[in-house]
């Protein structure tokens, strides 16, 4: 059998090439690192978290938690490695992002059916199967020749932001403490509290902070849920207390109060040694952030070991290009996996690379398709980022509104118990799909 060719070892690259190489198709994954690296990367390894360490929640009640469940019934490789490395974060799925990295590497290379060939691709190949899992950082010469070959889907551009990292040894714990919100689960969470004359204080300089120049960059080109904490912050004085600075559900143990305001940290890594701002994207010029996130008493003497960097992010017109399986529909020889695509999110992006490998699989075996039903969350974010009913396309989240709706009341009220419900109809679905 030719090997599939798989471009690019991200999430849904490695995801693909795995879930290939375990049905025994061989497969030749190209992957420009280190030969050439994005403003974004700073490691040689594959599947390098660029933005948070998080994989979001991991409960049943919330969509990505369904697709998580979904996709180790379906033995996802970086599913696996993030349980083994993960970090507590309370209902999140958190991972030490170097040791997660590694252990994806390693796996992927020690493959005896993938064979990883280093240097950038510039353009698609003529002739076999092929997987383009390039990311949202796809480089200029492929993005290019991409353009070129589907012309009547444009692909577009938008901005995506990482938070900061912090030392744990630099923050201040008399103006902090360690919990999680509404105590659920355990404290993973160090909450740094504002007072009202604080937080104003910091929202204005956040405001007024100056940012580094990105080409092209307006706040209405921002994906909303990597929006930059100083574009946030400019919606309204409020925005952020009712975004990643809002209190509730957090006590602060001086005071048995609410906290007018409060900055979350999360564990970055398994020691424990660093933590990241939550929700706090950002592309302010690097003397700026220190200068601004040090107004945050806890971070007054703040070691940032990584600032905020904002990076283009490219994604297809998929609507418009691809099938429910990721395949180009007129030239299905060729798929598209990742945030390439327009899914956005690690979990959605491995999600989609699993996908494509397996309905490749099935069909090189000369099976019938993997029939993945609107119910299971895999198979509806598919379905909505091949929906050509879909005009305005943009970058999207799983979630439950993609899904169809139970159709019968459940017992007991709130949506936590409808979604429970529907994550367990889900998982009955997926049990019947042939994989």
């Amino acid at each position: 059998m030719e090997p599939v060719i798989v471009i690019g070892a991200g999430l849904a690259g490695c995801e693909c090439a795995w879930q290939l190489a375990r049905r025994g198709i061989p497969v030749v994954l190209h992957e420009m690192k280190p030969t050439k690296m994005t403003p974004a990367h700073h490691s040689e390894a594959f599947a390098e978290l660029v933005c948070s360490n998080s994989l979001r929640s991991d409960q049943l009640e919330n969509a990505v938690g369904l697709l998580k469940e979904e996709l180790r019934c379906l033995g996802s490789l970086i599913l696996a490695c993030a349980d083994t490395h993960r970090v507590e974060a309370g209902g999140a799925l958190a991972v030490d992002r170097h040791g997660f990295a590694r252990a994806v590497t390693q796996t992927v290379r020690n493959h005896p059916l993938i064979t990883v060939v280093e240097g950038e691709v510039t353009a698609l190949p003529e002739e076999g199967q092929v997987v383009v899992a390039s990311g949202p950082l796809t480089s200029d010469a492929l993005s290019a020749h991409i353009q070129a070959r589907y012309p009547q889907q444009h692909s577009l551009n938008f901005y995506d932001a990482a938070a900061p990292l912090v030392t744990f040894e630099s923050v201040d714990m008399e103006q902090a403490w360690f919990a999680s919100r509404y105590d659920k689960g355990t404290a993973d969470y160090i909450n740094c509290a504002l007072t009202a004359q604080e937080y104003a204080a910091f929202w204005e300089a956040l405001c007024q902070a100056e940012e580094a120049p990105v080409h092209g960059f307006e706040d209405s080109g921002v994906f909303e849920g990597c929006m930059p904490v100083e574009v946030m912050a400019r919606r309204g004085v409020d925005t952020l207390r009712y975004g990643p600075l809002k209190p509730r559900g957090l006590k602060d143990p001086k005071t048995g109060q609410e906290p007018y305001a409060v900055v979350q940290l999360r564990r970055d890594n398994a020691e424990g040694s660093i933590y990241n701002l939550v929700g706090f994207q950002t592309h302010l010029k690097w003397p700026e952030q220190r200068r601004v996130f040090s107004m945050i008493p806890a971070l007054k003497n703040a070691e940032f070991v990584r600032y905020g960097v904002m990076h283009r992010n490219t994604y297809l017109d998929s609507p418009r290009l691809l099938d429910r399986y990721y395949r180009v529909r007129t030239e299905p020889r060729i798929c598209f996996a990742g945030q390439i695509t327009g899914v956005e999110g690690y979990v959605e992006s491995t999600a989609s690379g699993c996908l494509a490998a397996i309905e490749l699989a099935r069909r090189l075996e000369g099976k019938k398709p993997a029939d993945f039903p609107r119910e299971t969350a895999i198979g509806a974010l598919a379905l909505y980022v091949s929906d050509e009913s879909v005009v305005d396309f943009q970058p999207m989240n799983v979630n439950f509104g993609i899904i169809p709706p139970l159709g019968y009341k459940v017992k007991g009220r709130g949506k936590r118990n409808k979604n429970a419900e529907l994550s367990r109809r889900a998982l009955s679905a997926l049990a019947l799909v042939e994989t």
